[in-house]
């Protein structure tokens, strides 16, 4: 599997599990939590982004930013992970939710800030492309942006999906536009 199909299958199930966080899939078990389970995956696969970019100092800092954001997504679904191990008892959910809240050395690099890192590194990758790619490149960018928005400020599920599909659709757009321009020369 060469790194352009795994950037690929870290953008479908990174899709898949944005479709789950909005409702539109159901959940299959209440045993497994599919949402996050695809999210994680599709966060470590989309690590394979900083690979396929070529290395200037943009992208090495962006880099650096998507590597940090998937090590949050790994926490943050750990932490969703346990959040969804207490099955209905909303109290212990409280009291966890209460407790990472309340711990800065968690609720930063995890909840609040550390998962932005993914989208704001990848867009950052996009970003290079802004002057050869203008759409494409924006389609990561403002995608990535209004993700954050639709979750945190709206909590509106499918504009949230409508982002999420309009950032992966940027991104494996240019993942082909490079191939293509590849193909060109």
């Amino acid at each position: 599997m060469n790194t352009k199909q795994r950037c690929l299958i870290g953008l479908v199930f990174f899709l898949i599990s944005y479709l789950f966080f909005s409702k539109l899939l159901p959940s299959f078990s209440d045993s497994v939590d599919f949402a996050h389970w695809f999210n994680l995956i599709g966060a470590c696969f989309l690590l394979s982004f900083n690979d396929v970019f070529p290395k200037n100092k943009i992208n090495s800092v962006a880099s650096v930013l998507t590597t940090l954001g998937v090590i949050a997504h790994i926490g943050l679904c750990t932490i969703d992970f346990i959040m969804s191990s207490y099955g209905n008892n909303e109290i212990a959910k409280e009291q966890l939710s209460q407790h990472i809240s309340n711990s800065p050395l968690i609720f930063y690099p995890f909840v609040a800030v550390g998962p932005s890192l993914l989208f704001l590194g990848l867009a950052l990758h996009a970003f290079a492309y802004i002057k050869t790619e203008t759409l494409k490149s924006l389609m990561v960018i403002v995608g990535s942006v209004a993700v954050g928005i639709s979750f945190f400020a709206l909590k509106n599920g499918i504009l949230m999906v409508l982002s999420c599909l309009v950032f992966v659709l940027g991104l494996g757009l240019l993942l082909f536009a490079k191939e293509e321009n590849e193909l060109k020369k």
